[in-house]
């Protein structure tokens, strides 16, 4: 069941159009302006990351075998709390990204600091 993706001709806005079938013929609408001078877009693509993009992207926790060592690498540090805050539906608050890009810049607190 695929979902197009239409450029009004009139007011540019673009509109997603659902079909149950990719057989079926469309007759797309702007959501915006109800014009049928539709053009249909190239839609984008997601791909999903596999487990070793994100051990690439991330790095491997605990890769010093203690769970504490994967503090000491900087592509980890806020990795779980931007999770949790995630998880909650929440945004991270900007004083919280603040701390962990300069963590992962390098720059730790001094609790971190003296593990």
């Amino acid at each position: 069941m695929p979902i197009y993706e239409y450029r009004c001709g009139k007011c540019e806005h673009v509109s997603s159009v659902f079909v149950r079938s990719a057989h079926a013929e469309v007759k797309a609408r702007c959501e915006h302006c109800g014009s049928t001078r539709m053009k249909r877009l190239m839609s984008r693509v997601a791909r999903t990351k596999t487990d070793q993009d994100v051990l690439d992207e991330l790095g491997v926790p605990g890769a010093g075998g203690r769970p504490e060592d994967a503090y000491k690498d900087p592509r980890q540090i806020g990795r779980w709390v931007e999770k949790r805050f995630e998880d909650y539906g929440m945004d991270v608050p900007e004083e919280t990204r603040q701390m962990i890009d300069a963590a992962r810049d390098g720059e730790l607190p001094d609790p971190i600091k003296d593990l």
